[in-house]
Formats: structure tokens, sequence, C-alpha cells
């Protein structure tokens, strides 16, 4: 018999242990709570992400198996290698995060709605403000054609969403990052749940307490440099 899902209660600390997550849906683990910048810096700590439609309450989630990608192991495939050589796009970061999170929540072609609502955005704008979430953007001449964010705590980086106007444009900006990532050497970038589009970068599924030891030692790792795309 599985166990009814969790609530939680105020203390920001306080989550359920793993293996209390539900199969089905895969990694349904408590409800409730706040989107605090405190509440969500533990949650990515302990391996944990929110995910819920407007209507639902707060949904916190940790599946099995996990999807991650391993910064030094990325390889552009050959094509996006010739994209980024021939577009002509400039990759930055931090410059616009908050319009980089309102067009990740935009209506997507068979998609129902958006999970980013506007809670969403003003808390992940607030981790912004505190130095741990983080935009990558992709730019044709001055026009934001792509990009994508996510989290950075330690040398582990939470990948949220992305989004791409133009051909290629969110796997480019996924590129630098994901060497800049190793440059830092940042140990792990975690993808969440698998995709198609995912995989086609390199993510790969693992089971979820690998995941966890990984993430147990990248949270507690300085990166070798602060955040700069310059």
């Amino acid at each position: 018999m599985s166990q009814p899902i969790q609530w939680l209660n105020d203390d920001p600390r306080l989550f359920p242990r793993h293996e209390y997550a539900l199969k089905e849906p895969n990694g349904l683990l408590a409800a409730g709570g706040d989107l605090s910048c405190e509440r969500l810096l533990n949650a990515y700590s302990l391996g944990i992400f929110p995910w819920y439609s407007e209507d639902d309450p707060i949904l916190w989630w940790s599946p099995d198996p996990r999807c991650v990608l391993i910064p030094d192991e990325f390889k552009p495939s050959r094509s996006l290698s010739k994209a980024i050589r021939k577009s002509g796009y400039k990759v930055t970061s931090n410059k616009c995060f908050k319009e980089v999170v309102t067009e990740c929540a935009a209506p997507r072609l068979k998609q129902d709605g958006t999970w980013i609502n506007t809670h969403i955005i003003e808390s992940y704008s607030n981790l912004h403000k505190l130095g741990y979430a983080h935009s990558v953007e992709c730019w044709d001449e001055n026009e934001l054609i792509g990009g994508l964010y996510g989290i950075a705590i330690g040398r582990a980086f939470f990948g949220e969403s992305m989004f791409s106007k133009k051909s290629n444009s969110s796997k480019i900006a996924f590129a630098f990052l994901c060497k800049k990532l190793s440059d830092w050497g940042f140990e792990i970038i975690d993808c969440q749940v698998h995709n198609p589009h995912l995989e086609s970068l390199g993510a790969i599924e693992i089971p979820r307490a690998e995941f966890l030891k990984k993430l147990n030692v990248a949270i507690r790792l300085e990166p070798k440099e602060e955040w700069n795309f310059g």
C-alpha cells in the first residue's frame, strides 16, 4: 500500500525522506509549503524541486531515476558544433533573467498551459537577486532568441527550463553553459526528468540514490571561479 502524500509545515528545512516519494506519479514527495528562498534552497540541496499547475497546491518531487548531465562529459553533436560556428549568435548570462523566465513560461506547441506561473517567476527572481539563480541568453544581434535558467549551489547546477525562438538557440545557450560549468569544476547538472530534447544534449538517467550521492558532494564544493560569462 502506497504512503499518503505528506504535507509540509511552516519549517522550510523539513522535507520527507526520499523513500516516501510515490512511484506513480513518479517522484511526488510532498505538497504545500511556500516558495520562499530558504525553502527552495533547502529543497534543491536535498535533490527536491517544485513543479505544479496553477490551480494545484505546490508539489515537491524527487523522481527515480533522475536525469542528469556531467559537464565534463558534454560533447556537442556535429550538427550543433556546426550551428555554433556558423550562427554568429552571442551568448551572455544574467543580462535579463526575468525576461528569460517569462519566455520559458510562454505557451508552446503541443503543451497545455505552463507550470511557470507568476509565483514561480517572482520566487526565482528573488533567488537571482541573492546570486543563486542564473540565466543564459542567446542573441541574434539585439534580439533575444533563446535561453535557459536554473539554480547553482556549490558545484551543482539545477536546470529549470529553456526556450528557443530560432533553430538551435537554446541548444547553443546550453552548450556554452556546459563549457563554463566544466571550466568552473561543476560536478553535475540536474535535468530532473528525462525527455528527448535533453537526451539529444547528452543527458542520461541514473538511480536516485546515485544522484543524491553525487549531489551531496557537489553542493559542498566551492566553484573554481565566480559566475561570469565575460
